[in-house]
């Protein structure tokens, strides 16, 4: 078994950790963001936590109502942007807590009066030093270059601070649920390992999602480009349409994420184009309509309710990426040219 293999089975019992190890942190920051007036968000990463970022902006904003943005840390780390932070929340994403240009940003927005919380799987890294607060993953050390648990443990701690956020402990209980689900979903993992040998020499591809599953799509497409060394190209199936859908050929391998929801319909629909195209789809989803109209269908075999569902279906973008690379003859947990610590300013 890969390190990455072995670190994709951990992610549920993460989960359920999660739920309970860091509530009384995140309650505290809530407390102090009150007591400071804080009113918006802003998350700063990169890479696999910038896809983890984008999903914590559509959760906010969706389930707490918290204006949110995504800082460009280029903005602070090249061009020395000032502003007046007083009432924000600095987000800082980063699993090992050394990414340099997403603490140069937490501590700018430190000395910019900003409450600053670093979320990171490393107690003892310059992110957790620079926070006010610091949330941790509680993953264990992840040895795969190709971050899997620490990604889905980051959408844990997001999900527990929109559940304080909106006072919601639905929210938790929904997150255990979600937890038991991923379980189910390494019930087709033989099924997963035997499709993608349809795809061992597929070169290019696009991945596409749309809503709260946008981050699905980007994190997959990630995975497919870390381990398999292909150009794997996501897109908001919205965005989709304003141009890239004009390079689609016949065959044509299109990736769509698409659990039942408020994104469900248009998805759909954009399955029927892409067949009129003759693309080759891959299909992830609950929902048989969906999943006919696919080349490759990938039932998943329970349903969590639409919030939730990025927890779920990254799971399968995660095992066909990591058996994916292995028909493909490459070590899934040490991608060529990349290291798990990511330097840049």
């Amino acid at each position: 078994m890969t390190m990455m293999l072995k670190e994709i089975h951990e992610q549920p019992d993460i989960l359920e950790r999660l739920a309970e190890a860091e509530h009384p942190n995140i309650k505290s920051l809530w407390a102090e963001m009150k007591n400071r007036g804080s009113e918006f968000i802003t998350i700063c990463a990169r890479g696999t936590s910038d896809n983890a970022a984008v999903f914590g902006k559509y959760l906010f904003e969706i389930v707490g109502g918290v204006i949110t943005s995504l800082a460009a840390p280029s903005v602070f780390t090249l061009y020395g942007g000032e502003f007046d932070l007083s009432k924000w929340l600095m987000i800082g994403i980063s699993q090992s807590g050394e990414s340099t240009d997403v603490t140069e940003v937490m501590r700018r927005a430190r000395e910019m009066n900003a409450l600053t919380v670093g979320i990171t799987n490393a107690d003892n890294s310059t992110m957790a030093d620079l926070g006010d607060f610091t949330l941790l993953c509680r993953a264990g050390e992840e040895r795969s270059v190709a971050a899997t648990k620490t990604y889905t443990a980051t959408l844990g701690i997001l999900y527990l601070m929109a559940n304080t956020i909106a006072e919601n402990d639905g929210l938790i209980e929904g997150l255990k649920s979600a937890a038991d689900a991923m379980r189910k979903v390494f019930g087709i993992e033989s099924e997963i390992a035997r499709v993608v040998e349809r795809y061992r020499y597929m070169e290019e591809c696009m991945v596409i999602a749309r809503g709260i599953n946008q981050a699905t799509c980007q994190e997959a497409a990630l995975k497919l480009a870390e381990t398999c060394y292909i150009v794997a190209k996501p897109y908001s199936a919205a965005d989709f349409m304003h141009g890239p859908i004009a390079t689609i050929d016949k065959g044509f391998p299109v990736f769509l994420y698409a659990p039942p929801g408020k994104s469900y319909e248009s998805m759909l629909e954009l399955a029927d184009t892409l067949n009129e195209k003759g693309a080759e789809l891959i299909v992830i989803s609950t929902e048989e309509e969906i999943l006919s109209k696919a080349k490759t269908p990938i039932r998943i075999p329970c349903g969590v309710e639409e919030t939730y569902s990025p927890v779920l279906y990254i799971v399968v973008g995660q095992l066909f990426a990591q058996y994916l690379a292995l028909a493909k003859g490459n070590n899934p947990d040490h991608p060529r040219g990349l290291s798990k610590v990511t330097l840049t300013m």
